[in-house]
């Protein structure tokens, strides 16, 4: 049955591939469609371009080929209509009886001439032939007005077949006609003598010293049509991209300016249309979220602030409370709760940097830091490396930030060292501990507000875990990032990236 297998070695269906192989095979068109296919929006436009020009050239290639054809065509055609008119007109002339021998004269390896009646001549032209030998009507209008004009008189004429043939007699339909040095053209022809009687000619022709040159048209037509055409449709399409993707890129620089500055500068709206109409809503999205960003600020702000008043009172009435130990409780909840307003407030006020910016030693701040540090806690923090210029920036802003670092390390390792360094358009100020560190998967939300890796850090001494989001608002707002990391040998490195180019926020 046809459902059932065959035996071995039985000719059929091959099975699927397993689902290993089909995932290689999967994972290899996914690679070649990557490297074939452009990444960039501006390749994609170009390389679709090249190829609808090549699509197109493609179709219209075939007149050039015509062309061509008809030119290598023309010398050969013109010079067998003249032998077989000269040939037609010495024959009409002579008697029935005398054309025999007159045509054992003429006829060569070259020009075969023979004499037919109308039963074969008829056959002959409904004789087949091959598709690439029919001639076409240029052909025969050529043919047909040398033969009229040579003669003096219409000619009864049937053409049977044309055909160009390369070097060696090979079909020019196999690339002959660009690359033969001496294409020759094979004439199958029929002239009506009269009195039942058809003149057959069968003849070669050459291009009689016509200098075809193959490879140079070849060459020429390759360069003009093809390269210069898609080095020309790449310089146009490159150019044209350019200057319709230039106001996506501008968008996109905006985009990322938002991203560090809700105050950073509106898009021009000038261009075209739509242009200015994504300009616009770019501007208008970017008010709407600064509005709605300092309206929250402003609000948390005033219920931070405002929360001071009752625990100020609180922390009063908490002083007439019995016994003392119920005292000491609530002093200890009011202080945490104050410490928590206080917190909240630094985290709101951590990107808010009002005022210009002006020229931060940040050798002379680390060190006014320190030194504080060593007198509050007594531990000695020691200094590496040195900034090589002042820094643009915030300089109470920067302070906050670094002091939240430094007293992070001394709270959960209990000493710390700071490296300064200078890289390409960076000062990077690395502040380092020999602590437990964080476990990895805290790492990617430390620099959260509220966020508490417990895990790893102590849990009586946490904090309310806004230190580090508060120099990480630092650190944007410099137009710069921080970056935590574990050492191979145990502890946290907290480094502090600050531009120094262009990058940094203006």
């Amino acid at each position: 049955m046809s459902g059932q297998a065959g035996p071995p070695g039985q000719r059929g269906t091959a099975p699927p591939p397993a689902p290993a192989q089909r995932g290689w095979l999967h994972r290899l068109r996914q690679r070649a469609g990557r490297a074939l296919w452009p990444q960039t929006l501006t390749g994609r436009i170009v390389a679709i371009l090249v190829a609808g020009m090549l699509a197109a050239q493609a179709l219209t290639g075939t007149i050039w080929w015509d062309m061509r054809r008809g030119q290598l065509l023309e010398v050969p055609l013109r010079v067998v209509a003249a032998r077989a008119a000269d040939t037609f007109t010495l024959l009409a002339s002579l008697q029935l009886p005398d054309r025999g021998a007159a045509v054992r004269t003429l006829d060569s390896a070259h020009y075969r001439v023979s004499l037919v009646g109308d039963d074969e001549a008829a056959a002959l032209a409904a004789a087949a032939v091959p598709a690439d030998a029919v001639p076409d009507a240029a052909a025969r209008r050529m043919v047909a007005d040398v033969l009229d004009r040579r003669a003096g008189a219409p000619v009864p004429l049937h053409l049977l077949s044309v055909e160009l043939r390369g070097d060696g007699g090979q079909s020019a339909a196999t690339g002959a006609l660009l690359t033969a040095s001496e294409p020759e053209a094979h004439v199958h022809l029929l002239l009506g003598l009269g009195a039942g009687q058809w003149l057959r000619l069968q003849a070669r022709e050459g291009e009689s010293g016509y200098a075809v040159r193959p490879y140079s048209a070849l060459a020429d037509y390759v360069l003009r049509i093809y390269l210069l055409r898609i080095a020309v449709v790449v310089a146009v399409a490159l150019l044209a991209v350019r200057i319709a993707m230039r106001p996506l890129a501008r968008m996109a620089r905006a985009a990322d300016a938002l991203g560090r500055d809700l105050q950073s500068p509106p898009l021009d709206t000038r261009g075209p249309r739509e242009v200015r109409q994504a300009a616009q809503a770019f501007n208008a999205m970017q008010q709407r979220i600064a509005e709605g960003v300092a309206e929250r600020t402003r609000f948390l702000a005033a219920v931070s602030h405002d929360l001071r008043s009752p625990i100020t009172r609180l922390r009063l009435r908490a002083e007439m409370l019995q016994p003392e130990s119920l005292r000491t409780k609530f002093r200890a909840d009011l202080q945490e709760m104050e410490s928590m307003v206080t917190a909240t407030l630094d985290v709101l006020r951590g990107a808010d940097t009002p005022g210009p910016r002006q020229s931060v030693d940040i050798d002379a701040l680390v060190g006014s830091l320190v030194q504080d540090l060593h007198e509050s806690t007594g531990v000695a923090i020691a200094v590496h490396g040195a900034a090589q210029a002042p820094l643009p920036g915030y300089a109470q802003s920067l302070r906050r930030c670094l002091q939240n670092l430094l007293e992070n390390a001394l709270r959960h390792a209990g000493n710390a060292a700071v490296h300064i360094e200078e890289a390409p358009g960076l000062l990077v100020v690395t502040v380092r501990d020999d602590g437990p560190g964080i476990a990895a998967a805290h790492l990617p939300h430390v620099l959260e507000p509220f966020y508490r890796a417990e895990g790893s850090r102590n849990a009586d001494s946490g904090g309310f875990g806004l230190g580090l989001a508060i120099a990480d608002a630092v650190a944007r707002a410099h137009g710069g990032r921080l970056q935590l990391a574990n050492r191979p040998q145990g502890g946290l490195d907290a480094r502090l990236e600050l531009p120094r180019g262009p990058s940094a926020r203006a």
